[in-house]
């Protein structure tokens, strides 16, 4: 993975290019520690080659995994950064599109990058913190 700082204002705005096979999920979390995010939005475009999205079971407090055995296209992943327990969280979900034009959706549990994942970080200077939501077990921002 690569990355370039693109704005240096109040807000820091970066590009993260990912290479063929890097784990988006822990490319990321990586990068988020490595910067100190307390507090990001994110969006990308993309491919991978295969894609664990994630459906939240409220019964089991837990994600059903939806593995994506194939080539997709990402056409839409969105999510944020923030605090948790002291340590940044990244909470992305993800759109992809198939070859025959059907798309799947969810909660973006890993990924790996087929042929290139371009990301934009935006920091805010702020910090938003998670706390573990009692009823869902998720952790949750807190405002």
């Amino acid at each position: 993975m690569k990355e370039k700082l693109i704005r240096n204002r109040e807000e820091q705005v970066y590009v993260l290019v990912f290479d063929k096979g890097d784990a988006v999920m822990e490319g990321l979390s990586k990068f988020a520690e490595t910067h100190r995010l307390a507090a990001a939005q994110l969006t990308g475009i993309g491919g991978f080659q295969d894609v664990s999205l994630g459906f939240f079971e409220p019964d089991r407090k837990g994600y059903k995994a939806i593995p994506v055995r194939e080539q997709v296209e990402v056409l839409s992943l969105t999510g944020n950064i923030a605090l948790h327990q002291g340590a940044p969280k990244v909470h992305a979900h993800v759109v992809v599109g198939k070859a025959d034009g059907t798309a799947h959706g969810g909660h973006l549990l890993e990924g790996h990058v087929w042929p290139t994942l371009e990301i934009v970080v935006t920091e805010s200077p702020r910090h938003l913190q998670r706390r573990t939501d009692p009823e869902t077990g998720l952790p949750l921002i807190r405002l």
